[in-house]
């Protein structure tokens, strides 16, 4: 195919950029394949992961919480959730039914370290703050009321203001400090859903302090 000396001109300087660029370019090019190709198999790894962890976490589910003689199944197959699919939001859900289960069973020192756990490494914020919530009330019925309060300073979701609020609240009404527990019973007041039962119990609280 003829060219004209115009495009001879063109393909020539290309040739001569190329010669001088072209094994940057093909470089950059072949590491971007590279990365998108990882990127493509990362995300294949994780979706291959949560399929995993949802399955065990349907069989976890399964069990009753509340019978003694699911406890080793339980604690079993939230073990196995939390060390293989701790990049997952079942490891963090599995890690507090396991809590929950070690509590009902008087396993306290197993539903604490369950929940610090689930506090720690959920990637959901609901879990986390849910952790954070029930770790504080067993810290609060152990009437270690310095880590409750360091508990509920944690960083949480907003949308659970009103309960560590509320929890605040009990534990400087345990420890006598009036003043400081009605502000924490306002704050939850203010914060808790108005339309919901939970705000009556904050309000009994706030009116058994006295005005």
């Amino acid at each position: 195919m003829a060219y004209d000396l115009e495009e001879q001109e063109q393909l020539d300087e290309f040739k001569a950029w190329w010669k001088q660029h072209g094994q940057k370019v093909m470089t950059v090019v072949t590491g971007l394949v590279v990365v998108y190709l990882g990127y493509q198999s990362w995300n294949w790894y994780q979706n291959q992961q949560s399929l995993k962890a949802s399955a065990q976490y349907e069989n976890l589910v399964k069990l009753d919480i509340s019978d003694t003689k699911n406890l080793k199944a339980i604690q079993s197959i939230s073990g196995e959730i939390m060390d293989k699919f701790s990049g997952t939001p079942y490891a963090g859900r599995a890690a507090l039914t396991a809590a929950k289960a070690n509590f009902q069973a008087n396993e306290l020192k197993s539903a604490k370290t369950q929940l610090e756990w689930a506090a720690d490494h959920a990637k959901e914020d609901a879990i986390r703050a849910m952790a954070l919530l029930e770790l504080a009330a067993m810290q609060v019925q152990e009437k270690d009321y310095a880590s409750a309060l360091k508990t509920l300073e944690e960083k949480h979701s907003s949308g659970f203001d009103g309960l560590f609020a509320d929890l605040r609240g009990d534990v400087f009404a345990a420890q006598g400090k009036t003043a400081e527990a009605k502000a924490a019973y306002k704050e939850a007041v203010e914060k808790l859903d108005p339309e919901g039962h939970f705000v009556k119990f904050t309000q009994h609280k706030l009116e058994a302090l006295g005005n």
